[in-house]
Order: C-alpha cells, then sequence, then structure tokens
C-alpha cells in the first residue's frame, strides 16, 4: 500500500533527480540539429541576416542550425509556433523588434504577449532602414515626392511585408507627411519588391542589403534612410531627419529567442557562441556589406533592450492607428 510518506519521499527523489537532469542536459546541449523559425520569407532581410549567422553559430555550437522559414499572418505563425514548442534549446526564434513587438499590438486575433511569452537569448544585429521610389516617377529628392504624392492623392502605392517594421515606418511617414498613398500588403518584403520593380509598386522602405543594390543598378530611386546619421554604404542619401522629418527615424535590433521555460544554461550557452560568433571578422564584414552592425550582449541586455524598444513602438502603433 502507498502511504503519503512513500508519496512524499518520491517526489523529493523526482526532484532531486530533475535538479541532476537539468546541468546535464545543458551540457551535452546540442546533440542534434536545432531549428531556427524565420517567420519571414526566404530572400527578407531577416532571411539574408539569419544565412549569414547560422554557419558560424553551428560551428560553435557544434551541431547544425537549420533553417525553417514560416511567413503568414504577419509573421505570427512563425512566433506562436515557437511559444508553443518544447523548451529545450532544439526550437528557436528568430525575429526582430519592432516586429515582434507590434503584431500584437496591432491585432486583436494575434494574442500573445511580445515580453512574457519568449525568452530573450542573443542580439545579433542592428540595421536602419532606406526608403526607395519607383525611379519612373518625377520625384528625385524626398520632398519632391511628397510633393507628388499631394498631388496625386490616392495614386501611388506602398508596398510591405504584412506587420512588419518598415510597414508601420510607412505608416508613420504618410501621418507625418498628410500623404494619401494606398497600401498593398504582402506576405513578406521581397514580394513587394518584385513588384516594384514591375511598376505596380511606387514606394517601399526596406533594409541597406535588399534596396542598395537595385538603387545602384538604377532600378529603385533611394531617398532617404532611417538611421540617425547617414549611412556609409549610402553617404549621399540624406537621412529622414535631415529632410524634416525626424519623427520617422528607427532601428531594427535582430536576435534569437526562445520558449517560456528553455534552461538558463542553454540560453547562457546559445548566447555566448553567438557572442564569440560575432568576433569573427569574416562575419562582421558580411554584416558590414549588407548593412547590418554587430550588436552582441548578455540575455539580460538583450530582455531590456526588448522592453525599452516595447515602450517606444506601442505608443506609435496607437498613435498611428496602425492596423494588420
Amino acid at each position: 500500500m502507498i502511504t503519503k510518506r512513500i508519496l512524499l519521499t518520491l517526489a523529493v527523489a523526482a526532484s532531486a533527480g530533475l535538479a541532476v537532469a537539468g546541468p546535464g542536459l545543458a551540457q551535452s546541449y546540442p546533440d542534434r540539429p536545432i531549428k531556427l523559425v524565420l517567420p519571414f520569407t526566404a530572400g527578407s532581410p531577416n532571411d539574408v541576416l539569419a544565412r549569414l549567422v547560422t554557419p558560424h553559430l553551428s560551428a560553435r555550437l557544434g551541431q547544425t542550425v537549420v533553417i525553417d522559414n514560416r511567413p503568414g499572418g504577419g509573421t505570427s505563425i512563425g512566433t506562436k509556433a515557437v511559444m508553443g514548442a518544447e523548451p529545450d534549446g532544439y526550437t528557436l526564434l528568430f525575429s526582430n523588434t519592432p516586429t515582434l513587438l507590434i503584431v500584437p499590438v496591432a491585432s486583436k486575433a494575434i494574442n500573445y504577449d511580445p515580453i512574457k511569452d519568449v525568452v530573450p537569448v542573443a542580439t545579433i544585429a542592428s540595421s536602419s532602414n532606406v526608403m526607395v521610389i519607383a525611379p519612373s516617377l518625377p520625384a528625385r529628392t524626398l520632398q519632391e515626392f511628397i510633393a507628388h504624392a499631394k498631388a496625386n492623392p490616392g495614386k501611388l502605392n506602398f508596398g510591405f511585408g504584412q506587420g512588419t517594421q518598415p510597414h508601420l515606418v510607412g505608416e508613420m511617414f504618410k501621418l507625418a507627411t498628410g500623404t494619401n498613398i494606398a497600401n498593398v500588403p504582402y506576405r513578406g518584403g521581397a514580394h513587394a519588391i518584385t513588384d516594384m520593380l514591375g511598376g505596380r509598386i511606387h514606394m517601399n522602405i526596406g533594409t541597406m542589403s535588399t534596396l542598395k543594390p537595385l538603387h545602384e543598378q538604377g532600378k529603385v530611386r533611394a531617398v532617404a534612410v532611417t538611421s540617425t546619421s547617414r549611412s556609409p554604404l549610402l553617404p549621399e542619401i540624406p537621412t529622414m531627419a535631415e529632410s524634416g522629418l525626424p519623427q520617422v527615424t528607427s532601428v531594427s535590433y535582430y536576435g534569437i529567442f526562445g520558449p517560456v521555460g528553455l534552461p538558463a544554461a542553454i540560453v547562457s550557452k546559445i548566447n555566448s557562441a553567438m557572442n564569440e560568433s560575432l568576433k569573427s571578422p569574416e562575419l562582421r564584414a558580411g554584416l558590414e556589406k549588407f548593412g547590418f552592425a554587430p550588436h552582441p550582449g548578455s540575455p539580460k541586455d538583450f530582455a531590456a533592450l526588448v522592453a525599452s524598444e516595447s515602450k517606444k513602438w506601442v505608443p506609435v502603433v496607437k498613435a498611428t492607428g496602425f492596423q494588420m
């Protein structure tokens, strides 16, 4: 007959076993491939960055890091898949702020808390955006584009990845300038670029990695960057602030997140591997080439950054009436 004393003894023994197993699990981690879920389309800036860093991270961890693109739902499909995954370190999320932060605020159908429902693991890089317009337009500067848009209300199209930072920055731009530019949402920013090159989109906002080469080829025309100072990659292009729109200044921070319950020892191991990877001259050169700046730090630093960015972007979502 099982008595209360026996049950208590078993419970204590089980707890002790778990306490021992936790560190042991972290020491053996990883012993199989790791899946890195990207809630973005292949070829998007997030995808480009992830594919730059994963070979270095794989080498540091001693296991392959496999990219799993799961776009859709304004990035909520891939994000929620990681939130519901086993917290064992083998299913991780690659995302950025403010995308992670703005999606649940901008849609009543998406019910997750970006602060409480994921664990910040490692920051990777930061980047600003560049705004481009179709070269067929009779505008060569941002102010000329604004004047043209005001003279042709509702006739120009803004293409963007649904629920992304460029989407919100575009809303900020339209609010700040009082322009009536039609929204054309896509599952990912790469699809918007395809239609821009086809002449169906007149305005787009994205990273240097995507738009700088197209600007240099004359396929799009860069008119402003959203960074606080001019980009060394496009030094001739003025900032939004220089063009009279300081409220449209914005920066993205990219990083790795895990599901709630991810052991601290595993978080630390991934974080250390990422920070060591960012010391690689080869990786740093690759990041710079595509307009990204290395952004190493501790999990605590990352959590503080996410909290700080939330205080910045959530009010912006509400002020612009941004909806998905």
